[in-house]
C-alpha cells in the first residue's frame, strides 16, 4: 500500500467530515429559529416530542444541535427534561438518515454529479438570497466526493485480497462474544479518537463492502461508535450545566442500554437485518467465486445502515415508557451544583466546547444574557436593602452596622461580577461572529453586543448608588428626613418596576411584549426626577436638611433616572427599535 494511498483514504476522510460539517451548518441557517420554534411548540408528549427530535435531527443532520437546542429549552423552563430525553430518543433516530446517505455514496458511483452541484453551488453562493442553498450544495457535493473517493480508494487498495488484513480479522473467532465486545470497544475508541462517528462508519463500510471485514464485527463497531459519540458528548457537558449533563447522561444511557439488549440477541437480530437487505449471510468466496462474494458484499452499506436505523427504533420503542424513570435515574446520578450565588463568577449556559453550531450558540448567549439581567435586578434590590438599613440602624449598633458592611461588600462583589459577565458574554459572541453566519443572526449579536453593555451599565449605577449611601453612612452624617426616604423608596419603586419589565422581556418571547410599558415607567421617573430636583432646591431654601445631604439626595435620584435609560436601552436592544434620547 503506498502513502500516496493512505493519503487519499486521510484526505477523502476530511472531505467527508467537512461536507457533514457544512451542510448541517447550511440546513440550520435556513431552518433554524423555525426548528426551534418547531421544538418549542411540538413536545406536548412523549411521542410528538420523539417525532420532532427525528424530524429536526433529519432536517439538519446532526443529533448534536437538536440535543443543544433541546437543552437550551430545559435550561428555559420550555420544556421538562422528560419532553427532552424524548426529543434526544428521536434525535438518535433522525441520525440514522446520515448512515443511509453514505450507503448510498458507497454503493452507487456518485462523483460525476457533484462537479454540476459544485457549479450550481457557487452561482447561488454570490447571489445573497439564496447563498444559503448554495453552502448547502457545496457541502453535500463534498460529503458525496469524500464517499465516492472512499469508495473508489477502498476498491483501489484491494482490500479484499490484503493477506495481511484478512488474517488480523480471521485471528478473531466469529462466533465468540469476546470477539464482539472487542469490536464495540474498538469502535467506541475510535469514535472517541477521531471525534465523527461518521468517518468511523465511512471506514466500516469500506471494510465491509470490499469483503474483508465479517458482518458481525462491523456491526459491533457500528454499536461501538453509538457509545463513543455519546462518551464525547459528556465529556464535553462537564464543565456545562446541570440540565446539560443530565440530557448528555440520558443519551448516553439510551446508547448504552440498546447495546446491552441486543447483546442477547446479536445474531439473530442481524440475520434479520441481512435478510431484509438481502445479504446471504452464508455466502464464502470459496463456494460462490471472487465476483459473487464481492457483488454480495456490496450490499453490507446497506446492512449497516438498516442495522443503524432498526436499532435506534427499536431501542426507542422500548425505552419510551420508560422516560419517567430514566429522568429519575439520571437527576439521582447528577444532582445540582451547590454554589453561593455571590461567589459563582463561572457563566451558566455558555460553556466552551459544549456548542459545535454558530447558529446555535446565539441560543445560549441570549439565555446567559437574561441571567445577568436578573442579576442586576437582585443587585438593585441590595441597594434598597442597603438604603433601608442605613435608615433604620444606629452607628453605635456594632452587630447593624456589621450587617451594613456585609451587605455593602455582596454588591461590591457583583459589580465585579457584572464586569466579568460582560466581558465574557462579549467575548464569546465575538468568537461566534467569527463563523459563517446568517443575516439575522448577526443582527442578533450586534443587539446582545449593547444588551450586555447596557446591563453592565446598570451595575455600575447600582454600584454608584451603594458607594452614595455608604460615604453617607461612613461618614455618621444625620439620617435622611424621612419625607426624602419616602421620595427615595417611590423612585427605586418605579426603577424596580422597569427592571421587572425589562426581565419579562429578556425571558419571554418579545411578540407578546408590550413595549409602550417600559416607556411610560421612563416617562414616569424622568417627571418624578425632574419634581424631585425642584422640590430639593426649596426644601433647602426652607432649611428642612443641609445643601450636602440635598446634594447626596438628588445624586441617588440621578442615579435612579440613569439606570431606567439604561433599562430602556435594553428593552430596544432586544425589540430590534432604534434607541430613544435620554
Amino acid at each position: 500500500m503506498s502513502i500516496w494511498v493512505i493519503f487519499k483514504l486521510l484526505g477523502s476522510l476530511a472531505l467527508l467530515m467537512f461536507g457533514m460539517k457544512s451542510m448541517s451548518e447550511a440546513l440550520q441557517k435556513m431552518a433554524g429559529p423555525q426548528l426551534r420554534h418547531v421544538l418549542g411548540a411540538m413536545t406536548t408528549n412523549r411521542f410528538t416530542g420523539m417525532l420532532t427530535g427525528t424530524l429536526v435531527t433529519a432536517s439538519v443532520q446532526s443529533s448534536t444541535a437538536t440535543t443543544v437546542m433541546t437543552v437550551s429549552f430545559v435550561n428555559a423552563g420550555l420544556l421538562t427534561l422528560a419532553q427532552a430525553i424524548s426529543v434526544i430518543m428521536g434525535a438518535n433516530i433522525g441520525t440514522t438518515l446520515t448512515a443511509w446517505i453514505m450507503s448510498a455514496g458507497m454503493s452507487f458511483d456518485i462523483t460525476a454529479a457533484v462537479y454540476p452541484a459544485f457549479f450550481l453551488g457557487i452561482i447561488l453562493i454570490y447571489q445573497k438570497k439564496y447563498r444559503y442553498i448554495g453552502d448547502f450544495l457545496f457541502g453535500l457535493s463534498f460529503l458525496l466526493l469524500g464517499l465516492g473517493t472512499l469508495r473508489v480508494t477502498g476498491t483501489e487498495m484491494h482490500l479484499g485480497e490484503n493477506q495481511a488484513l484478512l488474517n488480523f480479522f480471521a485471528s478473531f473467532d466469529p462466533t465468540s462474544f469476546v470477539t464482539t465486545i472487542v469490536f464495540l470497544l474498538l469502535g467506541g475508541i475510535l469514535t472517541f479518537c477521531v471525534q465523527s462517528s461518521a468517518a468511523v462508519m465511512a471506514i466500516t463500510m469500506i471494510l465491509c463492502s470490499s469483503g474483508a471485514l465479517p458482518i458481525y464485527q462491523g456491526i459491533a463497531l457500528v454499536m461501538g461508535e453509538n457509545i463513543g459519540t455519546t462518551v464525547t458528548s459528556n465529556l464535553a457537558a462537564l464543565s456545562a450545566n446541570t440540565q446539560a449533563r443530565r440530557a448528555a447522561l440520558a443519551h448516553m444511557f439510551f446508547n448504552v442500554f440498546g447495546v446491552i439488549w441486543i447483546l442477547f440477541i446479536f445474531r439473530p437480530f442481524i440475520d434479520m437485518v441481512c435478510g431484509w437487505v438481502g445479504y446471504d449471510v452464508a455466502m464464502t468466496k470459496e463456494t460462490v467465486g471472487a465476483a459473487a462474494f464481492l457483488a454480495n458484499a456490496a450490499k453490507l452499506s446497506f446492512v449497516l445502515a438498516a442495522f443503524h436505523t432498526t436499532f435506534n427504533v427499536a431501542n426507542t420503542f422500548i425505552l419510551i415508557w420508560f422516560i419517567p424513570q430514566i429522568e429519575k435515574f439520571v437527576c439521582w446520578v447528577i444532582k445540582p451544583k451547590r454554589v453561593d450565588e455571590e461567589e459563582d463568577f463561572r457563566l451558566h449556559f455558555i460553556t466552551a466546547g459544549f456548542m459545535k453550531t454558530p447558529e446555535l450558540s446565539v441560543l445560549e448567549a441570549q439565555k446567559e444574557i437574561s441571567s445577568f439581567s436578573e442579576r442586576m435586578q437582585r443587585m438593585f434590590g441590595m441597594v434598597k436593602e442597603l438604603l433601608n438599613l442605613s435608615s433604620s440602624v444606629s452607628n453605635k449598633d456594632k452587630n447593624n452596622e456589621a450587617e451594613f458592611n456585609k451587605l455593602f461588600s455582596r454588591i461590591e462583589k457583583y459589580e465585579s461580577i457584572s464586569d466579568n459577565m460582560e466581558l465574557e458574554i462579549a467575548q464569546y459572541l465575538e468568537s461566534v461572529s467569527d463563523a459563517h453566519l446568517s443575516d439575522d443572526t448577526k443582527a442578533k449579536i450586534r443587539a446582545m453586543l449593547r444588551e450586555v453593555s447596557e446591563l453592565e451599565s446598570i451595575g455600575d449605577a447600582c454600584y454608584n448608588m451603594a458607594r452614595t449611601i455608604n460615604r453617607k453612612y461612613a461618614a455618621k452624617a444625620d439620617h435622611f428626613i424621612e419625607k426624602q426616604y419616602e421620595h427615595l423608596h417611590q423612585m427605586m419603586g418605579l426603577t424596580d418596576q422597569a427592571l421587572t419589565q425589562m426581565n419579562q422581556l429578556m425571558g419571554g418571547r418579545k411578540e407578546s411584549f408590550n413595549v409602550n410599558r417600559t416607556f411610560n415607567i421612563e416617562n414616569e421617573i424622568n417627571n418624578y426626577r425632574n419634581q424631585l430636583k425642584a422640590q430639593n432646591i426649596i426644601d433647602v431654601n426652607n432649611h428642612e436638611y443641609t445643601y450636602a445631604e440635598g446634594t447626596i439626595y438628588i445624586d441617588l435620584v440621578n442615579e435612579c433616572e440613569k439606570l431606567g435609560d439604561y433599562v430602556v436601552n435594553v428593552v430596544e436592544a432586544r425589540m430590534g427599535t432604534r434607541q430613544r434620547e435620554a
